[in-house]
């Protein structure tokens, strides 16, 4: 306990009492994720709220991830601790986007990506996550494809999966769509003998200089496992900041300076406390929408 500050102590006093889960995600802040039971991506995050056997469960990440939670584990109580952090990408695409796609493409079965609301899992057929995605986009049944919401990570799919037809909606994550091929080979001219691992958020020019493309955790993986001295990191911020920590003896570098989840970086020390101190910010969700999105999560936790 000695190197936890005042709060962190609190928080995990009150993790303890009220018998709390808390679940971070890789782009908060380091200083809550040193505090929460589990640290994962958003396909562990969900697998981990399916299985929890607390009664509380604690977010620490954006909206949807808290709604998909719910979703997985509706008995329970689940809470963010930021109402505000949101994600532009899920804001993308609302229902109605994807019931007139399904209208003008009557063949094809929908894939949305976990970064979108409740609403939208509730009218897609399958959710995915950037690790999952080309799994099952091979495995539907099916030889079209209705993409949503994010069109990098759905071009990055159909790349690989030419056997079938995608039809993408045009959502992206500012975070991600930041970074240019300019940035990428001006950081492989600076570290010429890094390798360079990327997240399928980035655009197609960004994604094929990597030597990896995966989701966060394999990202992190390849990260830990790769013999290379020298890694550039196309992902978030804190993914750099995390793998500095754990890998003294390699040297970690990001790619551009604009790699940062601004809504991720909402979710602080101070709000999680409040959070568990006070149990607000609960998710809820209507009765036909938890039962209609978890047909398309279930089939993505258990695929």
């Amino acid at each position: 306990m000695e190197s936890f500050n005042g709060l962190q102590r609190e928080i995990l006093r009150l993790i303890k009492e009220k018998n709390a889960l808390v679940l971070a995600h890789y782009y908060v802040p380091m200083e809550v994720q040193d505090v929460a039971g589990a640290v994962c991506d958003s396909f562990a995050m969900a697998q981990k709220a399916a299985k929890a056997r607390e009664d509380l469960i604690v977010i620490c990440g954006v909206r949807f991830m808290g709604e998909s939670a719910k979703i997985l584990s509706p008995e329970k109580t689940v809470l963010l601790p930021s109402l505000d952090a949101g994600c532009p990408m899920a804001d993308m695409v609302t229902p109605e986007d994807v019931l007139r796609l399904r209208a003008e493409h009557p063949r094809a079965q929908v894939m949305c990506y976990v970064n979108s609301s409740a609403a939208v899992k509730a009218v897609s057929d399958v959710c995915c996550t950037s690790s999952s995605a080309l799994r099952i986009a091979k495995e539907l049944d099916c030889e079209e494809i209705i993409f949503v919401p994010d069109r990098h990570l759905g071009s990055f799919v159909a790349r690989h999966v030419p056997e079938k037809k995608f039809w993408l909606h045009p959502g992206f994550c500012p975070t991600h769509h930041k970074i240019t091929e300019a940035d990428v080979l001006a950081a492989k001219r600076a570290h010429p003998e890094a390798e360079f691992a990327v997240h399928p958020e980035c655009a197609a020019d960004v994604v094929k200089h990597g030597d990896l493309v995966g989701s966060t955790a394999e990202i992190l993986n390849f990260a830990r496992k790769t013999d290379a001295p020298e890694i550039l990191i196309g992902t978030e911020s804190e993914i750099v900041e995390r793998l500095r920590r754990e890998l003294p003896d390699k040297k970690i570098y990001g790619v551009g300076s604009s790699f940062v989840c601004p809504n991720m970086k909402k979710v602080t020390l101070q709000a999680l406390y409040e959070c568990l101190r006070d149990e607000k910010y609960k998710v809820e969700l209507p009765e036909d929408q938890l039962r209609a999105a978890r047909k398309s999560l279930d089939k993505m936790v258990n695929s």
